[in-house]
């Protein structure tokens, strides 16, 4: 006897559409859009937090050694004073708890980048095309650019640490401090990972901009959160944490009226091109200038049909001339036509 019981099939972490990817999404939804918003608030704290630590760190014309000065100071044999490095490491070796905050702040942000991207992802799939490229370098690049930043971070400060606690203080051993090989291979690791995070936001927003889930504005905004992520152009994340913030609000339907309508069903809704744009609102003037047409045209006929009738006079009958009275002067006109036929 054959077994009729039914599995439900496994879910496809690459993004199959064997299942409802609409049950899928309400499900998962405030978990991805939960941590876009964590993602945004994490990178600004840890910003805004690092740069704080910073304002109080000595500036770079402050203790500087010149090659002259080192020399001269050599030949004298006078020993060569601590330099701009050497305060820098003491600083951050005295103010370790701010930078160490920082950096897992900014190390949690980068980590919180990857389940709404692979939502993302996986909404997308299951509507257009896309490659499942996007979805591995979103959390390869996610990951590595959020551990990798926070080790650089925090090794950096520990190294100083021991700096401030040491008693060399030349330049050379706070460049050796700040420049760990544990700080560096972590530098190393976060650059990587910050290329493919790159990557996974340009795919990503763009497809997802292709099937209609993200509106033109986000979609090209997320393909210049990916090139800052390699270029210097938002260096303290502040378009990221804005995309990742406005990306967790789409996720929720924190504002239904903007969400696009792809969200609301399983298959793609591409967005009009400049040409339908204009079609669409010049059919809208020409409706609305139909509608103003009709409603004028209904106003005359009711304004016709109230106005009272016009009155038409009746002809009158011809009057008979009146007679002139007996003894009444004639005109002087008449006498002088009267002389000329005499003449």
């Amino acid at each position: 006897m054959a077994d009729d019981t039914r599995t439900t099939p496994p879910e496809d972490p690459f993004g199959s559409t064997a299942q409802d990817p609409l049950a899928w999404e309400a499900r998962n939804a405030r978990r991805a859009g939960f941590a876009a918003i964590g993602a945004g608030v994490c990178t600004v704290a840890g910003a805004i937090v690092g740069a704080v630590a910073q304002g109080g760190a000595p500036k770079t014309d402050e203790r500087v050694v010149t090659i002259v000065d080192a020399l001269s100071r050599t030949a004298a044999g006078q020993p060569i004073p601590s330099g701009h490095q050497a305060a820098l490491a003491d600083y951050l070796g005295t103010h370790t708890v701010p930078f160490v905050l920082s950096a897992l702040l900014l190390g949690l942000g980068g980590v919180l980048t990857f389940p709404p991207l692979g939502y993302l992802y996986r909404a997308t799939r299951a509507r257009v095309t896309i490659g499942r490229l996007g979805l591995i370098v979103a959390a390869v690049g996610a990951v590595g650019y959020g551990l990798g930043q926070a080790l650089a971070l925090i090794a950096t400060a520990l190294g100083a640490a021991d700096f401030a606690d040491g008693t060399d203080k030349s330049n050379a051993a706070a460049t050796d401090a700040l420049s760990n090989p544990t700080a560096s291979v972590a530098r190393l690791v976060a650059e990587l990972g910050g290329l493919s995070l790159a990557v996974a936001f340009v795919i990503i927003a763009l497809g997802a901009m292709r099937a209609g889930l993200l509106n033109r504005f986000l979609g090209i905004l997320g393909a210049i959160v990916g090139a800052s992520l390699v270029l210097p152009l938002d260096q303290l994340g502040i378009i990221r944490s804005f995309w990742m913030g406005a990306l967790g609000i789409l996720i929720l339907g924190l504002r239904p009226e903007r969400r696009p309508k792809a969200w609301s069903v399983a298959e793609a809704v591409p967005w009009p091109s400049q040409q339908q744009v204009r079609e669409q609102r010049e059919a809208a003037r020409r409706a609305r200038e139909g509608e103003r047409g009709a409603k004028g045209g209904a106003a005359e006929d009711r304004k016709a049909s109230r106005a009272p009738a016009e009155r038409v006079p009746q002809p009158r009958a011809p009057q008979p001339r009146r007679p002139e009275p007996t003894g009444a002067r004639a005109h002087p006109s008449s006498k002088k036509r009267k002389r000329k036929r005499r003449s």
